[in-house]
């Protein structure tokens, strides 16, 4: 079982580009709690279907397996509505890749980057674009968009 360590972050949209054209992603949960998440995702031609504990910190467990793309559809259909629609973009800065994504649909104009870590503590380099940190704010999680997505968030913002 792995054991996952991610740090979230905004993205200076004015700032930063993409370097690329990356991965269009669908997803859906067909559970959502505090204690559990079961996710589905179709990326790339591939289907996988995802488990994680509840987050202590910015740890988590997640055990993460492929399945054939046709089984992912079909539990796509089960999920909770909306499904969460990004664009995934990968760029690598000094030890560290992150994972930049770029949301569509119900949560068009949310922007957030993520590099995982292997410890808690572990130091990385801050690309010029990244923005306030939001790990620990949990309306950033792509769990909780589906409940409540950017679009319908108050001029908070």
């Amino acid at each position: 079982m792995a054991k996952e360590i991610e740090r979230k972050f905004l993205v200076r949209q004015e700032i930063w580009q993409p370097q690329d054209e990356g991965t269009e992603i669908a997803q859906g949960y067909l559970a959502a709690t505090k204690e559990r998440v079961v996710r589905v995702r179709l990326a790339a031609g591939r289907g996988w279907l995802t488990v994680k504990g509840p987050t202590q910190g910015i740890e988590r467990l997640e055990c993460e397996y492929e399945v054939p793309v046709e089984d992912a559809r079909a539990m796509l259909a089960l999920c909770e509505r909306p499904l969460i629609e990004k664009r995934r973009y990968r760029e690598r800065h000094g030890e560290h890749t992150w994972e930049i994504d770029c949301f569509t649909g119900e949560n068009e104009g949310l922007v957030v980057a993520e590099v995982e870590l292997s410890r808690a503590d572990e130091a990385f380099v801050r690309p010029l674009w990244l923005g306030a940190e939001v790990s620990a704010d949990s309306r950033y999680q792509n769990a909780s968009l589906i409940r409540l997505p950017f679009s319908r968030w108050k001029e908070e913002r």
